[in-house]
């Protein structure tokens, strides 16, 4: 019996075509229910106590929500159950961890963005929020949480499965009339459905008309420019082997469609942006603006091709994240085919990812699935926690620093930020307006071991003119050594900044500081250390005017020739035309990743509004 009972549970349990063994002996557990609700997913029971079958929550919520607690352990909060990190990440518009649509490349980035860390995005801004508002947002989906977990899944029990495992049934799946039944195993034996022999679709895409009498339920999703939906049969297909239901759903129509309509790097639509700061009138936001009308034109006149479909369907599953993305499903607008008010409605009650067929199926799939999951009873799970969970260290108290401490980081920061940026006027004058030596040393020391003190700062950012300045004009000493026992001088990484301390030991005298002390080479007028990097100069320029001749005479006597059939003669030129490819690496020469980054969106947007231009009969 056992070994049948094993063989049963290894393959999927579609709740529309149950096996009698299963279907006969299932018993509605209000009790476990409850106890899952209130488990903790951190103290689950590890894999070794786990059922004959793992529960089919998404391998991606695990293993996000693994991480997500271990987030909250590092930043000394409590985990989150399975439940309350599915309504964490909810209310997120898409998940696009793991998409398997076919994206334009301005979409990549966005690929490798998984739930996880969009959720801790999210969770970041409103951590910066509430001071403001003190985090309404996530007060709410953390106490709201705890009222709806229950409502998710109904709990059965059944002698096939091993000790303290249940079956596990969304709620969703159920019609309101199902469940204002009270017996809502008998409702569940009732709606077991016959299979039925389904051919293959003709050419056109359709399907014999059996497949179309029967139950059915509508999904959609929409989101970021993205949308899909697909109406699925919820009758079995007929097959010859012990397994039903896997890949082998009867799809009646299914639709996708994309528009870029999202502000890449921005976040948003661009109706949103428009509302709140007022019409952008870049090239980019005009194609937004032109496909978020296409797609709520596709979207409606999909839904009206449907409509028949769409109206015959037992349950409508949604998600709709936003205001326009509602908008475009609900209007109001002329001949709407899906309202809010229709009691067929539904959400996903798990996470979904980017809005695709496979998405879709893979949602349907989770829908009409068993879940098996073993739940420990409270006293139970008191009694282990108790047992084995560590005590919690106490977290270390940072100190207070003190007015003078906070007052030498201020100093700190801003004297390194003037050095960074060769602001030598504001740096001696920052010194004198706060009375501070030429020689403040940086606060934390433990932090600035390399680079204590200003002149130490300069020296090492090869910044000669700040060196010179802060010891003739500041008086900084440089006989000071940092940790390393090192001087100033010794951590000039150029040779004009060298030339800056010998310059300084002409124009201060050699009774001034102990310079050989200090590492500093003989003096030098900067009359010679000015014509020392003239010449250097002018050596730099020879050389590469010397290189470009040499090149030019190269291509005159190497480079490839016009043939007289193709033109007139040959010339030089002919051979050094370059290409648009050519231009554009020229152009991208000596530019930052981000410029680079800009200037490819720039001629995205340029060639889109060309397009534009073109189909709006412009040329």
């Amino acid at each position: 019996m056992a070994s049948k009972n094993e063989d049963l549970l290894r393959r999927p349990l579609y709740i529309f075509d149950l096996p009698p063994e299963v279907l006969e002996t299932l018993t509605l557990r209000t009790d476990a229910e409850a106890a899952l609700a209130d488990l903790p997913s951190a103290l689950e029971p590890p894999a070794s106590q786990a059922p004959a079958r793992p529960a089919t929550a998404p391998p991606h919520l695990k293993s996000d929500l693994h991480h997500y607690n271990l987030k909250q352990k590092l930043r000394g909060q409590k985990p989150v159950s399975e439940v309350e990190f599915e309504k964490l990440i909810g209310d997120l518009d898409e998940s696009l961890s793991g998409s398997d649509s076919e994206d334009s490349e301005d979409e990549d980035e966005d690929r490798q963005e998984s739930t996880l860390t969009t959720l801790l995005k999210r969770q970041a801004r409103l951590a910066d929020k509430k001071e403001a508002d003190d985090g309404q947002e996530a007060a709410d989906d953390l106490s709201s949480s705890k009222s709806k977990s229950k409502a998710q899944l109904i709990w059965l029990s059944s002698p096939v499965l091993p000790e303290r495992t249940y079956f596990g049934l969304y709620r969703a799946m159920l019609t309101g009339e199902d469940q204002r039944n009270a017996d809502l195993v008998e409702v569940l034996r009732k709606k077991q459905l016959a299979p039925i022999a389904v051919s293959k679709p003709a050419k056109d895409g359709t399907l014999p008309p059996i497949a179309y009498k029967g139950p059915h339920i509508f999904l959609c999703m929409i989101g970021g420019g993205h949308f899909a939906a697909m109406v699925v049969s919820l009758a079995p297909r007929a097959s010859k082997g012990p397994t039903t239901m896997n890949r082998e759903a009867t799809v009646l129509a299914h639709k996708t469609f994309h528009r870029y309509t999202t502000r890449r790097k921005q976040g948003g639509s661009q109706s949103a942006n428009d509302n709140a700061k007022g019409n952008a009138h870049s090239a980019g936001s005009g194609l937004r603006r032109y496909n978020e009308t296409a797609l709520v034109n596709d979207v409606r006149a999909l839904l009206q091709e449907w409509k028949t479909l769409i109206d015959t369907s037992e349950l409508l599953f949604i998600r709709a994240t936003g205001s326009q993305n509602r908008r475009t499903l609900f209007g109001p607008y002329d001949d709407q085919v899906l309202r809010h008010n229709d009691t067929r409605l539904r959400g996903f009650p798990f996470s979904t990812r980017r809005a695709t067929q496979n998405e879709l199926m893979r949602s349907f799939i989770e829908l009409t699935r068993l879940k098996v999951r073993e739940i420990v009873p409270d006293q139970e799970l008191k009694e282990t926690v108790e047992a084995t969970t560590p005590v919690k260290p106490a977290k270390p108290v940072k100190p207070k620093l003190s007015e003078e401490e906070e007052t030498a980081q201020l100093h700190t920061s801003q004297l390194q930020a003037f050095i960074r940026r060769s602001k030598l006027p504001a740096l001696l004058s920052y010194l004198k307006n706060n009375s501070l030596s030429p020689d403040f040393e940086f606060q934390p020391a433990e932090h600035n071991h390399h680079a204590p003190r200003p002149l130490h700062l300069a020296a090492s950012q090869n910044a000669s003119p700040l060196v010179l300045g802060l010891l003739t004009r500041g008086g900084a000493n440089p006989l000071l050594t940092n940790r390393d026992g090192k001087t100033a001088f010794e951590l000039a990484g150029d040779r004009p900044t060298r030339d800056a301390f010998r310059v300084a030991r002409s124009e201060l005298g050699e009774a001034k500081w102990a310079w050989d002390d200090a590492k500093v080479p003989a003096a030098m007028t900067k009359t010679e250390a000015d014509g020392r990097s003239e010449r250097e100069k002018k050596e730099v320029e020879q050389k590469e005017a010397d290189r470009r001749k040499a090149e030019e005479e190269r291509l005159r006597r190497e480079g490839p020739q016009v043939s007289a059939k193709k033109g007139k003669g040959s010339t030089l030129g002919a051979s050094l035309v370059k290409t648009p490819q050519e231009r554009r690496e020229e152009e991208a020469r000596g530019l930052t990743p981000e410029m680079r980054m800009r200037l490819e969106r720039e001629r995205r947007a340029r060639a889109a509004e060309e397009r534009m231009r073109k189909l709006q009969g412009g040329g």
